[in-house]
C-alpha cells in the first residue's frame, strides 16, 4: 500500500495536467484530480520522512546530490546561454561569396531609415520558401528599429488577405505610411530596392543627353547603355533622355545630367543651357572619350578641369587580361566621399587624363589615379603603329589622373526661385543671412565605356560609377559597395564518395559506439 501511494499521486498529476493542456483550461474536474494527486506525494512524503532520512545520509546518495547538483548548473549555464543568444544575436557568414551577409547598401540604408517600414508576407504555413522569407526579414529586423515584420497565412485568414487586395502566395508587401509596393521573390535585392523607394519622400530624375552621338540608354549592343539605365532605375531614380537644342532649358526636375560619349560639338546655344543649369547648382557628369570634342575640352577649363589630347598606356593591364590601352585604377582618393572607402579596382578601357588642381577648400578632387607603370601617350601616330613607349618630356608619367571633381560657387540666387513661392523666398533668404553657401558639382571622367553594356559589370566599374551618380544627387547614404549576384556552388561527388559519406556516419560509426557499449556492458557483468 505504501508504495501505491506516490504511484497514484503522479498518475493523477499527469491525468489532470496533460488533460487541461489537451482542453486549453484547467476545469473543476481536472483540479481535484491533480489536487488529490499533490495531497497524495505530500502524504507519502511525510509517512516515508524516517526512510528518507537515512536514504540521504547514506554515501551514494551524497554522491547523487552532488551530481544533481553539477546537472542543475549545467542546465542553468544552458538557458542562460540561451537566453543570451535570443537576445544578443551574433552571425559569422563563412561561405566565400558571403552570399548571408547583407550588401553595405542595404546596411547603409536600414541605418538611415527616418520613416517606420513593415513587412507584411503572405505565406501559407507548410510554404517551402517561408522559412527562406522569414530569416531574411528577421535579418532586416535586427539591423534597424524601424523595421517590423508579420507573416499571414491567406488559407487561414482569407478575409486579412482580401483586405491588403493580395491574391497570390509567396507575396511580401513593404509598407510605410500611405506607399506600398509589392515583393514577389526571397531577394534581398528586391526587398531593399522596394524599401528605398518607399521610404524616399521623392522620386529624382536623372537626365541623359542626347543629339551628338552619345552613348543610348536604349541600345543593347555591346557599346550601348541599356545596362546604366537598368542599374540606375535600381537605385530607384527615373531616367530620362533630353535633346538639349530642342529645349529651352534644363528641366528644374533633373537633379543629375549625364554627357555620356558624345562625338559631335555641342552648339554655343546648347552650352549656354548647361551654364545656365550649373549656375542653379546643377550637377553634371562629363564622360569624353579620347579624341572627341574639343569644344568642351575648352568649355571645362573655365571649371578648372585640364582635360588632355591622349590616350592613357598602362601595362599593368596585362596581369589583369587586359591590353594596355585598358588602364587598370587602384588609387583613389581618400577625402573624397565616392572614393574614401572604394577599395575595389576599376577598368577603363580606351581613356584620355582629366586632371584638376587638388583644392579641397573648393572641392577639387583628382579622384581616380592609375599606377606608377602608366602614362599618359600622346603620339597617336606612334599608338597607330604599333610603337608604344614612354618618351621623357613629351608624354606624362603615371599616375595619371582619369576622372576629377569641382564644386562650383553659385554666387546669384536661383533665378527659379521667385516661382516657389514665398516660403521658399523665406527660406532662400535665412539660407543668405546664415553665410551658407550653394554649389554645383561636376565631375569629368576620361571615358564613356567603362560602363556600357560590356564593361559595366568589370570589377568595380558598376559600384563607381553609380556612387557618383548618388553623390552627384545628393543621394550619399546610397554610396556603397553592392553586393554581387551569388554564383551557386555544387557540391559534386563521385559515386564512391556519395557511398562513403552514407556508410560512415550512418552505419559504421553507430556500430562501432554499439559495439563499444556491449562490450564494456560484458566486462562489467563478468567483473563483478
Amino acid at each position: 500500500m505504501k508504495k501505491i501511494i506516490p504511484i497514484l499521486g503522479l498518475l493523477l498529476l499527469a491525468i489532470g495536467g496533460v488533460s487541461s493542456l489537451i482542453i486549453g483550461a484547467i476545469p473543476t474536474s481536472m483540479a481535484v484530480l491533480m489536487l488529490i494527486g499533490l495531497l497524495s506525494l505530500l502524504f507519502f512524503f511525510y509517512i516515508s520522512l524516517s526512510d528518507i532520512r537515512s536514504i540521504l545520509s547514506k554515501r551514494s546518495a551524497r554522491y547523487g546530490a552532488n551530481t544533481a547538483l553539477m546537472i542543475a548548473v549545467f542546465v542553468a549555464l544552458i538557458v542562460f546561454t540561451v537566453f543570451m543568444s535570443i537576445k544578443y544575436k551574433t552571425r559569422w557568414d563563412m561561405t566565400a561569396a558571403k552570399r548571408y551577409t547583407f550588401s553595405n547598401q542595404t546596411l547603409k540604408l536600414l541605418a538611415s531609415l527616418k520613416k517606420d517600414v513593415e513587412a507584411v508576407a503572405f505565406y501559407r504555413s507548410d510554404e517551402r520558401t517561408r522559412q527562406t522569407m522569414h530569416d531574411l526579414l528577421s535579418e532586416y529586423k535586427n539591423n534597424s528599429s524601424r523595421f517590423k515584420y508579420r507573416f499571414i497565412d491567406p488559407d487561414k485568414n482569407p478575409g486579412l488577405t482580401a483586405k491588403y487586395n493580395v491574391t497570390s502566395y509567396r507575396t511580401t508587401l513593404i509598407r510605410s505610411g500611405n506607399k506600398e509596393e509589392v515583393v514577389g521573390f526571397e531577394s534581398e535585392e528586391k526587398l531593399t530596392n522596394a524599401i528605398l523607394k518607399i521610404s524616399r519622400d521623392e522620386i529624382k530624375t536623372i537626365y541623359f543627353m542626347k543629339g551628338h552621338g552619345e552613348n543610348s540608354i536604349l541600345d543593347m549592343q555591346n557599346s550601348g547603355y541599356k545596362a546604366v539605365k537598368e542599374a540606375i532605375e535600381k537605385e530607384q531614380y527615373q531616367v530620362k533622355e533630353i535633346v538639349l537644342l530642342s529645349a529651352g532649358e534644363v528641366p528644374d526636375d533633373a537633379a543629375v545630367v549625364i554627357i555620356s560619349g558624345p562625338k559631335k560639338e555641342f552648339l554655343p546655344d546648347e552650352l549656354k543651357k548647361i551654364t545656365a543649369y550649373i549656375n542653379r547648382g546643377g550637377k553634371v557628369l562629363f564622360m569624353f572619350d579620347p579624341g572627341t570634342v574639343p569644344g568642351m575640352v575648352s568649355y571645362l577649363k573655365d571649371y578648372g578641369f585640364n582635360v588632355g589630347d591622349n590616350i592613357i598606356i598602362d601595362k599593368l593591364s596585362q596581369v589583369f587580361g587586359a591590353n594596355y590601352l585598358t588602364p587598370v585604377v587602384t588609387e583613389y582618393d581618400n577625402e573624397h566621399p565616392v572614393t574614401k572607402d572604394f577599395g575595389v579596382a576599376t577598368f577603363f578601357p580606351l581613356a584620355r587624363s582629366v586632371e584638376v588642381e587638388n583644392d579641397p577648400a573648393k572641392g577639387r578632387y583628382q579622384m581616380v589615379k592609375t599606377g606608377d607603370a602608366s602614362w599618359a601617350e600622346t603620339d597617336k601616330k606612334a599608338l597607330e603603329d604599333g610603337r608604344v613607349e614612354y618618351n621623357e618630356g613629351k608624354d606624362k608619367k603615371g599616375p595619371v589622373s582619369i576622372g576629377a571633381v569641382a564644386s562650383v560657387e553659385i554666387k546669384e540666387p536661383d533665378s527659379h526661385a521667385e516661382h516657389a513661392g514665398h516660403a521658399a523666398m523665406e527660406q532662400q533668404k535665412d539660407k543668405e543671412e546664415a553665410g551658407r553657401k550653394n554649389y554645383a558639382k561636376v565631375v569629368v571622367f576620361g571615358d564613356s565605356d567603362f560602363v556600357n553594356n560590356t564593361n559595366i559589370n568589370l570589377a568595380g566599374n558598376r559600384d563607381f560609377f553609380l556612387n557618383t551618380v548618388n553623390w552627384l544627387a545628393e543621394e550619399a547614404d546610397m554610396i556603397s559597395i553592392r553586393k554581387k549576384e551569388s554564383d551557386a556552388t555544387p557540391v559534386i561527388l563521385t559515386a564512391s564518395q556519395g557511398r562513403l559519406i552514407f556508410w560512415l556516419p550512418v552505419i559504421i560509426m553507430p556500430s562501432i559506439i554499439l559495439v563499444s557499449g556491449i562490450g564494456i556492458l560484458t566486462r562489467r557483468r563478468l567483473t563483478r
